[in-house]
């Protein structure tokens, strides 16, 4: 007996098997104490078919593992729902149910940023398709090409391809050129800029400063400017440091209120 012949003879026997326990957990009532033991035989005996119909989703950029889990979940739901009263084979039951499970999956679980599901769907078109037109064209589909074959519009097509960048975000912490350099890309955003946030501050302030006394305006000028202390200022004036105080709180309500008065 050759290999495929043997395999087949044993795909059958899991079947007959697999199909006698089927119609057994579907007669037994819902409080029997074998249940539980009979479906996770059932789930055992299919779980190399739900294995199979997940390595059809990979290279898609979800781990195989969380395919296998996902699957698992749509054979378990097979066996749950199925009835044998009905007459279907139980694989054409569950093969839908599976590869329903494993869709939904990418559908809705698997994009890092939300896209609308229209474009989630003509994305994994333009998929399908794009290889088959490269042959039949000799060289890559042009925009308009896609749109032909899937009789959309090219903007769609567009939004459709833009869309597969929502896939996978990256990682402002990933690596920024060589990753001997240590820099990531989180270094080369850009921050808010104080001194820019600062240019209508210092454009309002700017006529309001020219209302004031000249000596009030060198105050001002040698505080927060040149950074002096008040005893400092009241030394190169030639007045009391509590002079130089009343003068600055004194420009300074001032220029408070002026600015105040402007939001």
């Amino acid at each position: 007996m050759t290999a495929t012949a043997h395999s087949r003879t044993t795909t059958k026997q899991t079947d007959a098997a697999a199909q006698a326990l089927l119609t057994l957990l579907a007669d037994l009532p819902a409080g029997s104490p074998d249940r539980a033991r009979i479906r996770g035989r059932i789930i055992e005996l299919y779980l190399p078919l739900a294995e199979y119909l997940a390595r059809r989703f990979r290279n898609r950029g979800e781990p195989i593992d969380d395919l296998n889990q996902v699957a698992g979940v749509g054979l378990i739901k097979s066996v749950d729902g199925y009835d044998p009263t009905r007459g279907a084979a139980f694989t054409s039951y569950a093969i839908p149910m599976i590869v329903g499970e494993l869709k939904r999956h990418f559908r809705d679980k698997g994009w890092d940023v939300r896209v609308p599901r229209r474009l989630q769907e003509l994305r994994l078109e333009i998929s399908k398709i794009s290889g088959d037109l490269a042959q039949e064209l000799g060289r890559s589909p042009t925009i308009a090409d896609l749109a032909t074959r899937l009789d959309v519009g090219e903007e769609e097509i567009i939004e459709g391809l833009e869309s597969s960048h929502a896939y996978r975000a990256l990682s402002i912490n990933a690596p920024a050129g060589t990753e001997d350099s240590g820099a990531e890309l989180a270094d080369l955003l850009g921050t808010a800029d104080r001194a820019l946030e600062a240019v209508d501050d210092r454009e309002s302030l700017r006529p309001l400063l020219a209302r004031l006394p000249v000596r009030e305006q060198r105050i001002i000028a040698l505080r927060f400017f040149g950074n002096l202390s008040q005893t400092q200022i009241a030394e190169r004036l030639g007045i009391s440091q509590m002079h130089v105080s009343r003068l600055l709180a004194r420009a300074l309500t001032f220029l408070r209120g002026e600015l105040t008065d402007h939001l």
